[in-house]
């Protein structure tokens, strides 16, 4: 396996934990990433991070309400994964209406 990683982040308008947990999961689940753990923090009085372990690296969540926007990021030594990572975000972004 060659040493190289692809890393993709972006800001998203959705701050709901609950919507961006389960969507998140579905988009890992779909582009083929093994998930091997999860781990998530809701911050008083507001804000949450979560992240998922993959068997290709991770992805993590960081919300700020305060400013209405998510901040996203995918590091993957998978490239094709990657790519199916991406194609799904935009018709994501696209159906939700949620890009910054």
């Amino acid at each position: 396996m060659e040493a190289k990683i692809d890393n993709y982040s972006c800001w998203i308008k959705d701050v709901n934990p609950e919507s961006l947990k389960k969507d998140f999961e579905q988009i890992l689940t779909a582009s083929g990433f093994g998930l091997l753990n999860f781990m998530e923090h809701h911050f008083s009085p507001q804000g949450y991070t979560c992240l998922w372990l993959l068997s290709e690296s991770h992805f993590a969540i960081h919300t700020f309400p305060e400013e209405n926007k998510t901040y996203i990021e995918l590091s993957s030594c998978n490239t094709d994964m990657y790519d199916k990572f991406l194609i799904m975000l935009n018709e994501y972004k696209e159906r939700k209406n949620v890009e910054v």
